[in-house]
């Protein structure tokens, strides 16, 4: 553990052997943030990842620069499928301690990634257009997009749980309870999807057919005999029995006269009727399927339109923070050169207004020892006869600020261009001499070889 004033190794004594700093109440702090940041690697190893979460941001809020709890938390995040909350974690991670941080390895294995960057990015929009549905009451619509959600990233828990609920929504409790069940593979203690199991589990026993009555019957002696039968079966003697049969062959040709016959025709008729009112809805359906489906290729190649380009925002996001940190950390080191190449390298539209100040400050303290060494090794390339080297060093300065050194840095590199054979580019800058500082030496120089030259 190091002291948290001057950075220095601390023992067991309470007081900072080298600044005399009170450290008892920071060592408490350090100890009871390891403390959850164990509890919640405990919970991680039985899948209780919401649980570990909790810890996590708990040991957290002890000490902010417990690299691994970040780290842990950003893996936790990662294995739900929540991958925007865990390339946060991670950067902050990296901010905290550039060097020797396994946060950077997890950022390039993304970064490097182009298909694995479209997939989230896709997952993400995805997701988005569910909720959208969701919150519009297009839930089968939303339960078409969490399955693609959950096709591209199976691990997302928020998906299975918001899958769930659309399928709770629809009396459809078999599958939700199967999409409860993915989800607490994912996170085995996760509150939400306990709550939502135990609805389910309630809908399908309110569900379940009771069993079936049995018929009632009626039992009798007869002799030494039981005679089972019935209960509403009755007993006809042969009279009655021929009796019922001619009423009922009576009856049975008055309904074939008088109600089958004409019945039978009047079904041929709305038969015909329903085939061809059948064809026209069938007609009209397809129309109506491929309106439907010429808008949804349009609504497709508009969201991966907007899918690439999300992708390649972010990966330069990515990059250019990348660059920021490495100018931060060269600039810290006193390699200006190479702070100064990195801060070229810096999109400013993609930085935060925070990450912005740190742009600035570093740029405005960079620039000065930048084009002060780059002039300096351009000049010593030129009197070396290193020509190219020298053009490559000079041709930055002026292009950062023209007139650097009240113009010789324009005048050597217009000279190095010529001596390295380059007349027309030599030619360019020799005139640039002339307009800016006519009168001068250098001026005159200039126009002298620019006559030559034509």
């Amino acid at each position: 553990m190091k002291c948290y004033n001057c950075g220095a190794k601390l023992g067991r004594e309470n007081i900072c052997p080298e600044c005399g700093v009170n450290v008892k109440i920071y060592k408490k702090i350090v100890m009871a943030s390891n403390e959850y940041y164990n509890d919640a690697l405990a919970k991680a190893s039985v899948r209780d990842l919401s649980g570990a979460i909790e810890s996590l941001k708990t040991s957290l809020k002890f000490n902010k620069l417990n690299i691994d709890a970040r780290n842990l938390l950003g893996l936790i995040y990662f294995e739900m499928g929540e991958v925007v909350e865990a390339l946060t974690e991670w950067v902050i991670s990296k901010n905290y301690q550039p060097a020797e941080n396994a946060a950077s390895r997890y950022l390039d294995e993304i970064q490097n990634n182009r298909s694995r960057l479209e997939t989230i990015n896709q997952t993400i929009k995805k997701y988005n257009q569910a909720l959208l549905y969701c919150r519009q009451d297009s839930r089968d619509l939303a339960i078409i997009q969490l399955k693609k959600v959950l096709s591209l990233n199976p691990k997302l828990v928020s998906g299975h749980q918001l899958l769930a609920l659309l399928y709770i929504q629809e009396g459809k409790y078999d599958l939700a309870k199967k999409s409860l069940r993915n989800a607490g593979k994912i996170d085995a203690n996760n509150t939400i999807t306990l709550r939502y199991l135990k609805e389910v589990n309630a809908g399908l026993k309110e569900n379940t057919p009771g069993k079936k009555q049995k018929e009632e019957q009626i039992s009798y002696q007869s002799g030494n005999e039981t005679i089972i039968q019935p209960k509403y079966l009755k007993d006809n003697s042969a009279m009655s029995t021929i009796l019922n049969m001619v009423i009922g062959i009576a009856i049975g040709a008055a309904i074939t006269g008088f109600l089958v016959v004409p019945g039978v025709r009047r079904q041929v008729q709305n038969d015909a009727k329903a085939q061809v009112l059948d064809a026209n809805n069938t007609v009209s359906s397809k129309n109506q399927e491929i309106s439907t489906l010429q808008k949804q290729i349009d609504d497709l190649t508009s969201q991966i339109t907007e899918v690439k380009d999300s992708a390649e925002g972010s990966e330069n996001k990515i990059s250019t923070y990348d660059q920021l940190l490495s100018a931060y950390a060269s600039y810290s080191d006193g390699d200006i050169e190479t702070a100064g190449n990195a801060l070229g390298n810096v999109n400013e539209e993609y930085l935060s207004d925070s990450a912005k100040s740190v742009y600035e400050t570093i740029n405005a303290q960079v620039n000065a020892d930048y084009l002060e060494s780059l002039y300096n090794q351009g000049y010593s390339d030129y009197n070396s006869q290193k020509f190219e080297e020298s053009i490559t060093s000079l041709q930055k300065v002026v292009d950062m600020e023209e007139t650097y050194k009240d113009g010789y840095a324009l005048y050597y590199l217009a000279q190095a261009y010529r001596k390295n054979n380059d007349l027309e580019t030599a030619k360019t800058y020799y005139q640039k001499i002339v307009e800016l500082y006519p009168g001068t030496e250098r001026a005159a120089n200039a126009q002298n070889y620019i006559n030559i030259e034509e």
